[in-house]
């Protein structure tokens, strides 16, 4: 692909993959518990989350939460804590259960019929790169209409397919769209 960028950051910019972006977007408007994942507090909501029903017990082993029921009533009973390592299994586990649950309403909510949901693109920082080095790269906005492979990506936490549907939408940008890969932040609302 043209301007792939190979050496981001060699001269100073700083940002973040689009795809990524997305991903912090998406997270952001599918909400969830507020309360970090190291308090008692915060993990109790997402073992609450995550064993309310079949379907989500089954979903949170198949995120890798492969505890004994014995040692989850022992932690929702408050006799045992979780370890640092149980604690991040239980957030990677949440977070990939809520993006399962809140996929398919969030697609209807994004692709709004066919209309699709206008994206602001805020553009790298290049604050730091001297003068001479520096691009004319502008905050670009547009309407996305098609949030299938996006969603898709996002919700199976899958990296480098969200990374692939950022570049097939920035394409259309225009020839310029490679002064995309890495931005600053991206905005849209569902």
């Amino acid at each position: 692909m043209p301007q792939k960028n190979k050496n981001f950051g060699l001269f100073g910019a700083s940002g973040i993959k689009g795809g990524d972006a997305l991903a912090r977007q998406l997270d952001r408007l599918a909400g969830g518990i507020a309360t970090p994942v190291t308090s008692r507090r915060g993990w109790s909501a997402r073992l609450n989350y995550l064993t309310r029903t079949a379907h989500a017990r089954q979903a949170a082993r198949d995120a890798g939460l492969t505890v004994t029921d014995r040692t989850l009533k022992a932690w929702q009973s408050g006799r045992q804590t979780p370890s640092r390592a149980s604690l991040e299994k239980i957030e990677r586990a949440y977070t990939q259960v809520r993006r399962q649950n809140v996929a398919a309403h969030l697609l209807k909510r994004l692709n709004r019929e066919g209309r699709g949901t206008r994206m602001e693109i805020h553009p790298l920082n290049q604050s730091r790169v001297d003068q001479q080095l520096t691009r004319v790269v502008e905050f670009r906005t547009m309407n996305v209409r098609r949030w299938d492979s996006i969603v898709a990506s996002w919700a199976s936490g899958d990296i480098q397919g969200l990374d692939a549907a950022w570049d097939d939408t920035i394409t259309d940008l225009g020839s310029n769209w490679g002064q995309y890969e890495f931005v600053t932040t991206v905005g849209f609302a569902a």
